[in-house]
């Protein structure tokens, strides 16, 4: 169903939500960069995502939300790309990569998205949306290639790998919901707790550093199961139910902006000429996205939810 016509208030509030979702999914990539030094990537992940899940559940128990599994051969695959490698090579993209610079390159997701969409749905893609990767690949070379003086190739190749398996949960995620009534909140919660589960299994049998049980990392994993997971979704819930799809999707814009900014600020990072022009590139392109999408009409259902968090 389409999206109601909301009052008034009802835009202030969800205007006002999805900059509260925008600062706590942006600042996060400040957080996780800081945890790099205390844990491996793959056990924060791992805890991190189980809390997530964990807390996630908890929220429909609450809102009296249905928890049905629908799909679950599906629904594990896209926990597998979702939460499983999107959270890893994003965590692991940190250990190499500044802040900033890693939110900007997984924000590429959308210009992956594209080219998948219309090889594996047959989807159309307009000539914007191919203007838009263009520019995005071009701001990608400026980034990863030898003009970015100084950048580790390895975070810029893991922050990329994590916005492709982004982009390919995405694409899961839609042929899911074209065979499948499922309720939002409960296929992200079951999505996160399969990659979840993944990740911690993987962990187990993973040799890794102890982890530096500082008040920091429990902070940490409080902000990201708590406010990054649980308050962070359901305040996307409540933001496509009020505005328009296209609208809501103009927080891509702000959370990577977030997270430069954060990094600038918080930790003194300062991109090179090369990757300050290639993170304009992609943002220039990521506004040609969502003006587009402004212009077009609504689409006959709610989009997704696999979306935005880092």
């Amino acid at each position: 169903m389409p999206a109601p016509s909301p009052t008034a208030p009802g835009r202030h509030r969800a205007a006002l939500a999805l900059l509260l979702m925008s600062l706590i999914w942006g600042y996060n990539w400040v957080v996780m960069k800081q945890v790099v030094p205390l844990a491996d990537p793959l056990d924060f992940s791992a805890i991190r995502t189980l809390l997530g899940a964990l807390a996630l559940f908890a929220a429909m128990a609450v809102l009296r939300r249905p928890m049905g599994l629908v799909a679950p051969g599906e629904t594990l695959l896209l926990g597998l790309l979702q939460t499983g490698a999107f959270t890893l090579l994003i965590q692991w993209a940190l250990v190499h990569g500044g802040a900033g610079k890693t939110a900007v390159l997984v924000y590429t997701m959308p210009f992956w998205l594209a080219p998948l969409a219309a090889w594996v749905l047959k989807e159309h893609i307009g000539r914007v949306q191919w203007l838009a990767t263009a520019v995005a690949a071009g701001g990608l070379l400026l980034i990863i290639g030898p003009v970015s003086a100084g950048g580790r190739i390895l975070g810029n190749l893991l922050a990329v790998g994590g916005g492709l398996s982004w982009a390919l949960a995405t694409l899961v995620a839609k042929r899911l919901r074209q065979r499948h009534q499922v309720d939002l909140l409960a296929l992200t919660a079951w999505q996160m707790l399969f990659g979840a589960l993944a990740l911690v299994v993987t962990a187990l049998l993973h040799d890794s550093r102890p982890i530096n049980p500082t008040p920091f990392f429990f902070a940490a994993l409080a902000f990201n199961a708590l406010f990054a997971t649980a308050l962070a979704w359901l305040l996307w819930l409540y933001v496509l139910q009020h505005l328009p799809a296209a609208i809501a999707g103009l927080s891509a814009l702000g959370i990577p902006a977030i997270g430069v900014l954060a990094g600038w600020l918080q930790l003194g990072e300062r991109p090179s000429p090369g990757e300050l022009g290639g993170m304009a590139l992609i943002g220039l392109a990521l506004a040609l996205v969502s003006l587009h999408a402004l212009r077009r009409p609504p689409p006959p259902a709610p989009q997704s939810l696999q979306g935005k968090a880092p």
